[in-house]
């Protein structure tokens, strides 16, 4: 779990203040990585380097923030897709400003490329948060039930997250500086029509294997 250190709540420009320095440092950590100093989260928000202790405690107490709005702002996008009346248009909505996205999962890259309990913590709820948006994908009819719900939000998430994760670690061992907005753009254009064939028409053309393999195990 986060271990949660709140935005203290203070004078709405002191709330003003600790949203800026939040989204700044998302910005740069997704940028630069976890290792960057907090005087150059300062600079990106305007701000003094006082202010992101006096807001957060410490980095790390300004990294679990950063990691709520993450999973926030993912987990919204993804409700609002999967639940559209027109889900293919809600899809397809969601694709045409998939650019604005990359921060989001450079923040998330270098987050699970660091690893440690912050990142064990951060693929926990990306994991948990899936199980909660599918099952709103169900409630809405737009996606099969499942005999197991949490194993198939695991089992989606290793496999996508960690489909970004390579995708974008072989980009960044090609020694050029990464375009995360432009990446995600030729990730999502590469991969989203096999993707959606998977999802929709499935892979094995003899069903029963399910059945068989869950009676074995």
């Amino acid at each position: 779990m986060f271990n949660k250190q709140p935005v203290p709540q203070g004078p709405a420009e002191d709330l003003t203040t600790a949203a800026r320095i939040r989204d700044a440092a998302i910005e740069v950590f997704g940028e630069h990585g976890f290792q960057v100093g907090v005087r150059a989260i300062a600079k990106a928000a305007g701000i003094s380097p006082g202010l992101v202790n006096h807001h957060f405690g410490s980095k790390d107490g300004l990294r679990a923030v950063c990691d709520e709005r993450v999973l926030q702002l993912i987990r919204e996008a993804k409700v609002k897709a999967i639940t559209a009346d027109n889900v293919s248009k809600g899809m397809l909505a969601a694709m045409a400003d998939i650019e604005e996205y990359g921060p989001l999962v450079a923040y998330m890259v270098r987050s699970l490329q660091a690893g440690g309990p912050m990142a064990e913590s951060l693929l926990e709820h990306i994991i948990s948060d899936a199980e909660v948006y599918i099952q709103a994908g169900v409630d809405s009819g737009a996606i099969k039930p499942s005999r197991d719900p949490a194993a198939r939000a695991k089992y989606l998430m290793l496999l996508n997250v960690g489909a970004t994760v390579l995708y974008m670690q072989m980009r960044t061992q090609r020694g050029e500086k990464l375009d995360y907005r432009k990446a995600i753009r030729e990730l999502t254009e590469e991969l989203t029509a096999p993707a959606l064939e998977m999802y929709t028409q499935g892979l094995l053309t003899d069903p029963t294997i399910l059945d068989t393999f869950t009676k074995e195990t």
